[in-house]
Order: C-alpha cells, then structure tokens, then sequence
C-alpha cells in the first residue's frame, strides 16, 4: 500500500490517501453516533463490487469528503477502478472527522486536496513483503488528516490534548495487520488505565452538549495481507473497534463518528479471527502511539 497526505499547517486539516493494491477486498463498519463517510454500503457483504482502491481520511467534517472527488480523478487517471462502458470508476470509501473548531472553520479539504495526496501516495514509497505497513515518519502525528486532531474533549479540558495520526503493525509468521488511525476522539487516549480511573472519570463527566459539542470522531484503515471475502474483511473491521474501546476512554460516544475500513491484499491464507485479533492488537497499539513518547 502506499501512503500520501496533503497538509494545511494553518488552517490545521488535512487528508490522508491510503492507496490499496489492485484487486483488495474491503468492508466497514461505523460505531460512533455521529458519523460522516462516503461510500461505506458499498464495502456491505452482499454488495456487486468487492474491490477498493484507495481509503480516504480527511479532516473538515462532511465537507471534507469533497476531497475523495480528487482521489477519484487522479486513480481514474491512471485507469484504476471498476471496468464500465464509459471508462474506470475507482472506489474510494472515504472517513472524514471534525477539525472546524481547531483552526480556521474555512479551511477545509477540497478535490483538489485530495488529488495532491493520492499523486503524493502515487509517488511514495511502497510498503510490501518484509516492511508490509513499517514505521514511517509521516504515518504519526499532526500530518494529513491528523493535522486538527485533538482528544480530551468529554472533561471540558482547555486547552485540549493534541491528537493526530497514530499507526502500528502486527505479524505472526507471514500474516502481517497494520492499522493507521487518525484519533481526533471525545474521549482520551486510555494507555491502560482507564476503567482503573472510572470512579474519577464519572465525577469528571459533562453532559455532551457542554463538552465540546460535535468536535469529535477516530477514523482509521486497517490493511492485511491475508486472502479475505468482504465478511471477513467485516469481522476485521469489528475487531478495529475492539481496539479503540481498548484504547479511548469513553469510546463510541454519541458525538463520536468512529468508523474504520478493513482491507485484505490476499497473499496469505490465514484464520480469520487470527486477522481479527492483530486488528485489535494494532489498533490499540496505534491510537496509543499518538501521545506516546518518541
């Protein structure tokens, strides 16, 4: 896979193109309350096309998603998507969180932002064999659509706590899960503690509407190389969620958007619920890396 962000320093936004092989099979699923995605019922089990090519995470809440229109241009470009009579149509679910209030609200992610990150995915380095999702500088912290990203919003804490882009991999033998997330959560990053903290987080509880509103959502990609149909690239999305109950504290919240996309290569026969269990492994190891220390 390859990876490619467009970056705006000053508006803070962003978006993250994650270009997938040809021929991946993905699915999805959403479990925040307040979601914004493009493209998600056609990841279903059940549904005509199987393939992806291309996950979009980007910043701008619902206008962001704008930006898989340039995603879209530049693979159409290069003859990539479903075959139709008229020419490619390439498939790029996309997964947007809510950056607004952090820097300027106008500054969004555009068609043309996305167009930049997919030709900077094009034109990177890709990660296969031996380094299948290795540590990179640009898959951490406040790059693409991790720029505006902040946590800590459920106790009403000023100034919040810096959020960002957060990745990990997990192997056993040749089967390889790597997870990218792009954590922006109502709650905070929970290093283990968290229910341990339960009795201090209640009296710290807001109701939602006084803790900082809508501002919220992880989005994340999780990439296998196992051989997987669409159920069980679901699973392995099921088991992505697993891994950010483990690691925000409160996950899931109602003004939370929190979505990942599961994508299988197909190099490696592999057990699914192995696929599943990596999943959760990365993603928490991933959401946990975003304030970690260097």
């Amino acid at each position: 896979m390859r990876v490619g962000h467009w970056t705006d320093p000053v508006g803070l936004t962003g978006c993250t193109v994650v270009e997938l092989p040809a021929g991946t099979v993905a699915s999805g699923e959403v479990r925040g309350g307040a979601p914004a995605s493009r493209e998600l019922d056609v990841l279903a089990p059940g549904m005509l096309v199987a393939a992806v090519d291309a996950v979009l995470l980007t910043g701008g809440s619902a206008f962001g998603l704008a930006a898989a229109d340039g995603v879209m241009r530049h693979l159409a470009e290069r003859g990539r998507g479903v075959v139709t009579a008229a020419g490619p149509v390439p498939i790029v679910p996309a997964l947007a969180l809510f950056d607004l209030a952090v820097g300027d609200p106008d500054a969004r992610p555009t068609a043309e932002s996305g167009y930049l990150a997919a030709a900077a995915a094009f034109a990177g380095e890709t990660f296969a064999g031996e380094t299948f999702g290795g540590e990179r500088p640009a898959l951490r912290g406040a790059v693409g659509a991790g720029t505006g990203a902040r946590t800590g919003k459920w106790r009403g804490r000023t100034p919040l706590r810096p959020g960002g882009l957060g990745h990990a991999v997990r192997r056993v033998g040749t089967l390889a899960v790597a997870a990218l997330c792009a954590v922006n959560a109502h709650g905070d990053i929970d290093h283990g503690d968290g229910l341990a903290d339960l009795d201090a987080a209640a009296r710290a509880w807001r109701p939602l509407a006084l803790a900082g509103g809508r501002g919220d959502t992880t989005i994340g990609v999780v990439v296998t190389n196992a051989r997987l149909d669409k159920a069980g690239c679901l699973i392995v999305a099921q088991g992505a969620h697993d891994g950010l109950a483990r690691a925000i504290m409160p996950p899931h919240t109602r003004v939370d958007g929190d979505a990942f996309v599961a994508a299988a290569t197909g190099q490696v026969e592999a057990d699914v619920d192995l696929v599943r269990l990596l999943a959760l492994a990365a993603v928490t190891d991933a959401i946990r890396s975003v304030d970690a220390p260097p």
